[in-house]
């Protein structure tokens, strides 16, 4: 998402992503979505209204690239979030899941649609206050719907935070490992190391995040910031620097695949443990 041909930083050089008041700022605005994104945009927006049913969904979201206005035409996905009055259903999934693949081959501008679905009770639930209740207030945009930030507090960049939104990591790593076994072609294996690098780029970010003291979802700066607070380990920060690249123009070749599963995320993850704990496990069901 940052770096390549055409790019424009996020954020300026000593921006740290906050507010006067020291909490973390939204990250996204309708008005940074770039023109060659609103079509498809808008075409989400309509579609998602109607998708679920009458009177459903309860709102929905933008995050990622295109609401922070760096997405790259062709290279980018779209991301959206759908949160439903009630819990989502196996039907919900489906139809969310149909509408994506939709969307994804109606607009050639985005390269895949993401498409996440949640209940407002869960994103509103102590348990996700400083997860998906922070992914919502800090790194959403609105679509459509009433907006659930303004039921949510404001977030400082602290040790909790960290701990919440990537304190689980070790828990992705018998999945990865299990998808990448299964990852038959180049596009599957594309797609998965997209996906992971992002993962451990994002958590390495927020593994120091407390002591930079600041927010950013820019991969490249988030890979620097690692670095600069690693500076007895090269060869991670070289690693989480190569995870910024696959992060942004993946590859398929498996070696890519190998170091990010079985050699970085591990160590992130058992750094993570140390510094920060692990995630508080979330209520069954």
């Amino acid at each position: 998402m940052a770096g390549t041909a055409g790019h424009a930083p996020e954020t300026t050089p000593g921006d740290k992503g906050l507010a006067a008041d020291g909490t973390i700022r939204r990250e996204g605005a309708p008005e940074r979505v770039r023109a060659d994104f609103a079509p498809v945009v808008e075409a989400a927006r309509v579609r998602l209204a109607g998708a679920f049913g009458p009177g459903r969904p309860h709102s929905a979201y933008l995050y990622g690239s295109v609401p922070r206005g760096t997405a790259i035409p062709g290279v980018s996905d779209l991301d959206l979030l759908v949160a439903l009055d009630d819990e989502p259903t196996a039907r919900d999934r489906a139809v969310a899941e149909e509408t994506a693949a939709a969307l994804d081959s109606a607009f050639p501008v985005v390269d895949g649609v993401g498409l996440l679905l949640s209940s407002v009770r869960s994103l509103l639930s102590e348990a996700e206050r400083h997860d998906g209740g922070f992914f919502v207030a800090c790194l959403c945009t609105p679509l459509f719907g009433d907006d659930l930030a303004l039921r949510l507090p404001r977030y400082r960049p602290t040790s909790l935070l960290a701990r919440e939104t990537n304190g689980d990591l070790a828990l992705a790593l018998p999945r990865w490992r299990a998808a990448a076994a299964g990852a038959t072609t180049d596009e599957a294996r594309l797609r998965l190391n997209r996906r992971v690098a992002r993962r451990l780029v994002r958590s390495a970010f927020t593994l120091v995040m407390p002591r930079w003291g600041g927010w950013t979802s820019d991969l490249d700066r988030s890979a620097g910031l690692f670095a600069d607070h690693y500076p007895d380990r090269p060869v991670r920060a070289a690693q989480v620097r190569a995870a910024a690249v696959l992060a942004r123009t993946p590859s398929p070749a498996p070696s890519g695949s190998a170091m990010l599963i079985e050699d970085l995320a591990p160590w992130l993850a058992a750094e993570y443990t140390a510094v920060h704990g692990t995630k508080a496990p979330r209520p069954a069901g």
